[in-house]
């Protein structure tokens, strides 16, 4: 049976089993089984799930399984309906998921619900995870971006440690530094082309490019504001660390190492820096601006930080469905999100709640992550119809992977913003 008539087939006993779940004065179920992709969030979930489970005899079991094959079990699950029961969704594949109907509508139990404001929620998280006016996931959170160094090797090269007034000329002028300082040694600067929304996202929307349009139907990627800021990042990346040694340690491992003085990361990264041997050589700024007019100062704009939340969803077909969203609705209630921040399991869904967070890691300062928030600009992470077809793409060879190899080639990384702009252009034209 092919899945579009599977899915319709189990759909309509999903529809029935959730009338009957709603009426019912207990539960169905005794357990409810949990995806997630993030062992560093494993026991913070955990303990706000024990605690929903204290008042509704669910018992709760959350499985840690790694980025790649988490989708990739969730796909074969979903041909085979047998997907987990509640489960992350993420802005790569939300649309599609929703398209296929694999994830639980939840209006009726959203409109039942009277703890339940969707308003309350980062507007652009709760978009991603609607379609034509339904609700497939509410968001779980949200994260932005900010600048890792270590200390320690800025003083013994010494340079100047990082600021949050530095913008990423300041950035590229210190990986020069230090990687010249050391003798090739220690690296300034550590970015891989998968360092998209913790990376160079960022500087082509601080110098005004798009990597995808407000509509998510266009780029402006190969613009002459995208090439300017992927030409500071091809500035850094000529004396950061290089490709063949990122192809076999990723930017996480060259920093913990001591092999590069400073990465850009997101919040949902802090406990593996926080739990190094070394951690507290490790300091957090801000995400540098980026001075596009060249007047030497911060202006409007200038600082952006790109922001994505995950959502929390369930399976179309859940034995069930009641269940299963008043378990979502805990993990995302005022409640659970304060709870979320003050475990350090990650920044609130919900706007303004999350000052916690910057004081849950003893003796590590990650303010950095919330003050962008009120000085610079958010953008929410660039998705269309089927994010990883372009996005997988951008990041190979023929596109920005032989800037990479090359840096200190200006010609190169324009010449990759223009395939980037085609194969963007490409893909979304076979989404429509």
């Amino acid at each position: 049976m092919k899945l579009r008539k599977l899915i319709a087939v189990l759909l309509c006993a999903t529809l029935v089993l959730g009338f009957g779940a709603m009426s019912a004065s207990a539960y169905e179920v005794t357990e409810i089984n949990v995806n997630i992709w993030d062992n560093n969030q494993l026991a913070g979930l955990q303990t706000i799930a024990d605690k929903w489970s204290e008042t509704s005899g669910v018992k709760v079991n959350i499985n840690v399984i790694d980025w790649d094959n988490y989708w990739t079990l969730l796909a074969a699950g979903a041909q085979g309906g047998t997907m987990p029961d509640v489960f992350w969704m993420h802005s790569n594949t939300a649309s599609m998921y929703m398209e296929e109907g694999l994830l639980l509508n939840l209006d009726e139990y959203i409109a039942a619900d009277e703890s339940m404001d969707l308003s309350r929620y980062y507007e652009g998280i709760t978009t991603l995870y609607s379609m034509d006016g339904s609700q497939y996931a509410i968001p779980k959170d949200h994260d932005t971006i900010a600048l890792l160094y270590n200390e320690a090797i800025f003083n013994e090269y010494g340079v100047d440690v990082p600021t949050d007034d530095w913008n990423w000329g300041d950035v590229a002028a210190a990986t020069k530094a230090i990687t010249e300082a050391s003798g090739g040694k220690v690296y300034g600067y550590a970015m891989n082309t998968s360092n998209n929304q913790d990376g160079w996202y960022n500087l082509i929307e601080g110098y005004g490019g798009k990597v995808i349009t407000e509509d998510h139907k266009g780029t402006t990627i190969g613009s002459d504001e995208g090439k300017a800021g992927m030409e500071m990042m091809r500035q850094i990346l000529e004396y950061g660390v290089p490709q063949t040694s990122l192809s076999e340690s990723g930017t996480d491992q060259q920093f913990i190492s001591g092999t590069a003085a400073m990465i850009s990361q997101g919040s949902w990264m802090i406990n593996a820096f926080y739990t190094a041997d070394n951690a507290a050589d490790f300091k957090w700024v801000m995400l540098p601006y980026c001075d596009a007019n060249g007047n030497g100062q911060e202006d409007p704009g200038e600082r952006v930080s790109a922001y994505n939340g995950l959502g929390w969803a369930a399976a179309y077909n859940v034995a069930d469905p009641q269940a299963c969203y008043d378990l979502i609705s805990y993990f995302c209630s005022e409640e659970g999100q304060k709870m979320q921040a003050e475990l350090g399991v990650t920044m609130a869904g919900m706007p303004g709640i999350s000052d916690a967070f910057a004081s849950a890691f003893e003796g590590m300062d990650v303010s950095a992550f919330t003050k962008i928030e009120e000085t610079g600009t958010l953008f929410f992470r660039p998705y269309t119809q089927n994010t990883p077809v372009w996005e997988d793409a951008i990041q190979q060879q023929g596109a920005f992977l032989d800037a990479w190899l090359d840096p200190t080639n200006p010609e190169a990384m324009a010449t990759a913003c223009d395939n980037a702009q085609a194969i963007i252009e490409n893909a979304i034209a076979q989404e429509w």
